[in-house]
């Protein structure tokens, strides 16, 4: 090693990223280096100090501090300090000694850091390579945005999304039944635009009521961190907060309360606006709601729309054309026209419904469709009545697509039904009536719901009323014979789930998990989880009525109801936690009450009027609404013959009702929301990459690289902890003491205190920007043991990069990714790179101590600089072949989607000219950034045979 010299120039070999180090005093031990750049001082051992000595050469272009460049042609020693002499700019003659280099010189090409003998450890320099081509291939994925989500692939949620999060600027309308996840399909689209850089900046509005649900499922499905905008952060704000945050989660009624908020909102540029429980904004046509004015205003400003609501058959035609109009107010600008269209479809859907139910169509109903196609289908109405059913089959395919292509709101509404998909459990009720405790003979009417919530008030000094309820001591029989099984148990209010757990506690020495809404988010979590442990955790979860919003239990079958809620709509939500698509078993619906007393007539009223336990009930609302006061009244007061003709009435008016809706169900409409088989194909790309361990294996090497520990937590879990080798602080690890995490869907989806880990996650793609954004492995000297290659040969790697630097909204990635390049040369300039993989190479390849590695790097910089050369050149070869087939695949791609939206436009006007003419402004930008695509240098490596 050089001798050290204050003043001289040093660059840390750990620390490349202080920037240059200059030497302030030594020693007998110790050699002390202070970096300008970063503010750092570090004390060396002089013995084997990790330290570099900066040496530019003849033809190297350096930095001035004053700012200035020098191209160096003459380097000399003075006093133990270089001094460089070369030509500025301008051509004129100078000279500086090195204490005069800029601090903030950084060595990242990697021809710059080999000659500054700055190399990197091998395993640096393979997980550089690993990292280019995962990085390349995720970027290529069709799956993008859809496949990381912590949720369990669904056909029609997954087509939803691809089909609308690939517009430009998509303006849709989300209105799926209860249950069919219509919160899960705007999160997928949400994150496949962020992902692929259709959006950027996010605005989400909801009632207040749904602020949490939507954060925590943003947060934990997605990994998307909205910013809340409630009142503590709106209050006192001089600025415009909204500029502060890209992505933005606030309720309606914020804002509302404040005019100065809603022009804050409206004064940013938004690329998508959310909107949940759309049917919420009350629309006529002789005026709107403040509510429905101010998203109206905000629909006219922001390009991209999506509007969540019921199924508008519910709601009637005005609520229905309201959420249309605010997507396309050009298009539905007359309600009566909107009726009118409306009616004279309904003829169309009969026939479409007769023909998929495989029955014929009459001659009138073959007429009504040619006319509205308006054109001759003869021949696929022939091939329908064809004997052969492969003919038959393809002739409805054929028709069906073009009635598709024709549907008046196919392209802005997307609406599943439960009768379309399946995959839903079966549910079995177990009621439990038992008799009513003298404790609450002095109740009566809506308190009797919830006695010994107004019982425990009224005594608070006393026994608790668990000592006395028989709901206590049946559930305490009934947790014993399904002690095998997980169970949920629900109630209305948290005082009540906190007393069940003392009760449990108290009698049985069972330890339950609560949940409810006085815990934070990680405690909810941490209950979720002890619950959700198959082998150690709780085999009971006592919520309060927030258990059945937004959480998925659906490893358990059982749920006890220990009381009902007062609303049909809530009763589906405690339902809806465990009855879910993938759901493998039977749902086990046990439901104890008091006889004689209220909560015998609700249960009566949910069962025999509603039909709510045992199947969904979307009428229920309706009917609350309908027979509401009236059954308030039955309920603290009863009547015999009263309540009969009541539960005969709704029971009739349900069936009507259900009647109408299934006589109203668009099936046109219903199989252009679930896909027309695109959705199969995408499950099984999902489950091959679920089950691909090249994630993991991946992953193993980063942790490894950057100083993670991992453990085994469990099966399909690793507990994740920053080391004391840990090399860089800032690596997204999620926590400063430890991170569980999964790489198993099923184990994310039963346990959510787990990071779920996968190629979208912010783990992975943070941890890969921080391999590819520096230098790091970007240099590397090598032996190579190879018993076939004379002793002293030379061979270099090289890692190039083809690419082309585009706004990440014109979608070239997906054409022309960071894709890497490799050469492998020999001294004599042959590239050997396709008969020598990298992992074939790779495996010969043992380190090559750092003094050794410098010689080596200094003594062959004339022979690496002609190979570099030569390799340039191989580089650009392959480059250009790569442009020119992202060129053309990007071309055909948006041509044919320009030709196929300009052939829809002539016969459904909902397809807008906007969309077309962006299509073709990105076709002509596109094209003009693939031309200019480079190739650079990103990575090399020099090998030796020993």
């Amino acid at each position: 090693m050089s001798a050290f010299t204050p003043g001289q120039r040093w660059v840390s070999d750990g620390e490349a990223e202080l920037g240059l180090g200059t030497v302030l005093s030594l020693d007998d031990r110790a050699v002390v280096l202070l970096f300008p750049a970063s503010g750092e001082t570090r004390h060396y051992a002089l013995r084997n100090a990790p330290l570099t000595r900066v040496r530019f050469t003849p033809g190297d272009s350096i930095s001035h501090h004053e700012g200035w460049q020098l191209t160096v042609n003459d380097v000399s020693e003075e006093n133990g300090l270089l001094v460089y002499r070369g030509l500025r700019e301008d051509g004129s003659p100078a000279e500086f000694a090195e204490t005069m280099l800029d601090n903030f010189i950084r060595f990242r090409l990697a021809s710059d850091r080999l000659f500054a003998s700055q190399s990197d450890p091998l395993p640096w320099f393979s997980l550089r390579h690993e990292t280019l081509r995962h990085h390349c291939r995720i970027q290529r994925s069709a799956l993008l945005g859809l496949a990381g989500a912590r949720t369990q692939p669904i056909g029609h949620q997954l087509h939803i999304a691809r089909e609308v999060a690939d517009r430009i600027a998509p303006r849709v309308l989300l209105a799926d039944e209860v249950g069919l996840g219509k919160t899960i399909e705007a999160g997928l689209i949400i994150h496949r635009q962020l992902q692929s850089g259709r959006a950027r900046r996010v605005l989400i509005v909801v009632p207040e009521n749904l602020q949490h649900q939507w954060l925590v499922e943003m947060r934990r499905r997605f990994n998307l961190r909205f910013a809340l905008f409630n009142s503590d952060r709106l209050l006192g704000a001089e600025d415009n907060p909204f500029e502060e945050e890209q992505l933005v989660l606030i309720a309606l009624e914020s804002l509302l309360e404040d005019p100065r908020t809603c022009q804050w909102a409206e004064a940013c540029p938004w690329d998508l606006l959310v909107v949940d429980e759309a049917h919420h904004l009350v629309w006529h046509p002789d005026g709107a709601s403040q509510e429905y004015t101010l998203i109206e205003q905000l629909a006219q400003q922001i390009a991209g729309v999506l509007l969540l609501t019921a199924t508008p058959e519910q709601l009637g035609q005005a609520s229905h054309f309201a959420r249309l109009r605010l997507l396309d107010p050009d298009r539905f600008h007359d309600f009566e026209a909107f009726v009118q269209e409306t009616s004279d479809y309904q003829p169309i859907a009969a026939a479409v419904k007769r023909m998929l139910d495989g029955e014929p169509l009459s001659t009138e109903e073959q007429n009504q469709l040619s006319a509205w196609l308006e054109q001759d289908i003869s021949p696929l109405l022939h091939g329908l009545e064809d004997p052969d059913p492969v003919t038959a089959t393809t002739a409805r395919e054929r028709l069906l697509r073009q009635l598709l292509d024709r549907h008046g709101t196919g392209r802005v509404l997307y609406r599943n039904t439960r009768q379309a998909i399946s995959g839903f459990p079966g549910r079995e009720l177990h009621p439990y009536p038992l008799p009513c405790p003298d404790i609450y003979n002095d109740l009566d009417g809506q308190t009797a719901l919830y006695p010994e919530v107004e019982w425990q008030t009224m005594n608070a000094a006393g026994d608790p009323w668990w000592q006395q309820d028989p709901r206590v001591d049946w559930l305490i029989d009934t947790l014993k014979m399904l002690k095998r099984s997980k169970v949920l148990v629900i109630c209305a209010h948290a005082e009540t789930a906190l007393d069940l757990e003392d009760a449990l506690r108290v009698r049985t020495g069972l330890q339950a998990a609560t949940f409810h809404q006085g815990m934070s988010i990680v405690e909810r979590d941490r209950a979720a989880a002890f619950f959700a442990d198959e082998e150690f955790g709780a085999q009971v979860l006592i919520c309060s009525e927030i258990g059945s919003e937004g959480r998925n239990f659906q490893f358990a079958h059982h749920l006890i109801m220990f009381d009902l809620p007062s609303h049909p709509d809530l009763l589906e939500q405690r339902i809806g936690r465990l009855d879910r698509i993938g759901q493998q078993a039977t749902i086990q619906l046990h439901v104890p009450y008091l006889e004689d007393t209220a909560q015998e007539r609700l249960f009566t009223w949910y069962h025999q009027a509603l039909n709510a336990f045992l199947s969904t009930c979307p009428t229920g609302n309706n009917l609350q609404h309908e027979f509401g006061a009236e059954l308030l009244l039955q309920l603290d007061h009863p009547d015999h013959i009263a309540w009969e003709q009541l539960l005969d009435s709704a029971a009739q008016r349900r069936e009507m009702l259900e009647a109408e809706l299934n006589q109203g169900r668009d099936r046109l409409l219903e199989l252009h929301s679930r896909g027309h088989g695109d959705a199969d194909k995408m499950l099984a790309a999902i489950e091959r990459q679920d089950n691909d361990p090249q994630l993991a294996i991946f992953m193993e090497r980063l942790f490894d690289v950057f100083g993670i520990d991992s453990e085994d937590h469990s099966d399909n879990a690793l507990i994740l902890r920053p080391s004391e080798r840990m090399l860089d602080a800032s690596f997204p690890l999620g926590d400063d003491e430890a991170t569980t995490i999964t790489y198993d869907r099923d184990t994310a989806l039963s346990r959510e205190d787990m990071q779920f880990i996968t190629w979208e996650h912010p783990m992975v793609q943070g941890g890969m920007d921080m391999v590819l954004a520096g230098s790091m492995g970007n240099s590397a000297v090598a032996l190579l043991k190879n018993k076939a290659l004379k002793p002293g040969t030379l061979l270099l790697e090289c890692l190039f990069i083809s690419e082309a630097i585009a706004p990440r909204e014109l979608q070239l990635q997906r054409y022309l990714p960071p894709t890497p390049v490799r050469c492998l040369l020999d001294i004599n300039g042959t590239d050997l790179a396709a008969k020598v993989s990298f992992d074939t190479l790779d495996n010969q390849l043992d380190p090559m101590p750092r003094h050794l590695a410098s010689k080596v790097a200094k003594s062959q910089r004339d022979n690496v600089e002609k190979l570099l050369s030569r390799a340039e050149a191989l580089a650009e070869v392959q480059h250009d072949s790569l442009r020119q087939q992202a060129i053309a695949g990007f071309s055909a791609e948006l041509s044919e989607a320009i030709e196929r939206l300009t052939h829809l436009q002539q016969v459904n006007p909902l397809v807008r000219q906007s969309e077309i003419d962006a299509l073709r402004e990105q076709h002509e930008q596109g094209l003009s950034h693939l031309q200019q695509a480079k190739v650079r240098l990103d990575a090399l490596r020099l090998l030796v045979v020993p």
